[in-house]
């Protein structure tokens, strides 16, 4: 009896374990590189609601509708076209690679702008510290000469 269930389960098992059919190639497949561009901006706008949440709700800026509008697609077609090359995971993995490409390449743009302003900030402070030392000398200086 045992083994009859046993049986039993492992058919009901290997029978449930459906072999998924490739998605169909959309009519309106997003082309990969159109796709690598949104999906770069679905990163940016995700990584932003994180921290910039407040940012976004005071210019009224809905991502998923601003990312349909810029690339003129709709929720539909940008599910479909997912599917359809999340399905070749090596395909994806190309496209998430130049995703992450882009996003260090942005990054390493944006961590330059930073510390140029930061040297720049910090060379504005050596200069008020510098006028600051001068005039303190010059006081000095003057205070001295009074003295005499």
């Amino acid at each position: 009896m045992k083994r009859t269930i046993l049986i039993l389960c492992c058919l009901f098992i290997l029978g449930s374990c459906d072999k998924t059919e490739r998605p169909k190639k959309p009519e309106n497949l997003i082309a990969k590189d159109k796709m690598v561009n949104i999906l770069f901006d679905v990163f940016v706008f995700n990584a932003a609601k994180g921290t910039e949440r407040r940012s976004l709700d005071k210019h009224h800026v809905t991502p998923d509708v601003y990312i349909y509008e810029k690339y003129q697609i709709d929720s539909l077609q940008f599910v479909k076209s997912n599917e359809y090359y999340a399905y070749d995971v090596k395909a994806y993995e190309d496209i998430i690679n130049e995703v992450e490409a882009r996003l260090i390449a942005k990054k390493a743009v944006y961590e330059a702008e930073i510390e140029k302003e930061e040297d720049r900030r910090r060379e504005r402070l050596d200069s008020i510290k510098k006028l600051g030392d001068d005039t303190k000398k010059n006081r000095t200086f003057d205070t001295a000469k009074q003295d005499k």
